[in-house]
């Protein structure tokens, strides 16, 4: 099992910048493909990034991409979302979760999750 816990989330303004981070316990972080999700006020979950276990393939959402780049450290159990540019849409709760069951955007294939960081952006 891993547990997670997700931190860096706060109030910016539209154009700013913010990294998220997600600490992992456990020994096999390694072995994990890891994910990050937001949730904003009446929509469903929706995916926005995922690594795999090396850090040589990524997946973003159509809707972020060439704005945040997820990535990784094994050494220190960490995955991180960096969010440039942010606009008021990426306005929600932002999830990092684990999937021991292979690549994917799918939440379903995700077992393990944050309890979440509210990212909210500014007009």
């Amino acid at each position: 099992q891993v547990q997670l816990v997700e931190s860096g989330g706060g109030l910016v303004q539209a154009g700013g910048s913010l990294r998220l981070s997600c600490a992992a316990s456990g020994r096999t972080f390694s072995s994990y493909v890891m994910g990050w999700f937001r949730q904003a006020p009446g929509k469903e979950r929706e995916f926005v990034a995922a690594i795999n276990w090396s850090g040589s393939i990524t997946s973003h959402a159509d809707s972020v991409k060439g704005r945040f780049t997820i990535s990784r450290d094994n050494a220190k159990n960490t995955v991180y979302l960096q969010m440039n540019s942010l606009k008021p849409e990426d306005t929600a709760v932002y999830y990092c979760a684990a999937s021991a069951k292979g690549w994917g955007r799918e939440s379903g294939l995700y077992a393990y999750w944050g309890q979440g960081t509210q990212v909210t952006v500014s007009s």
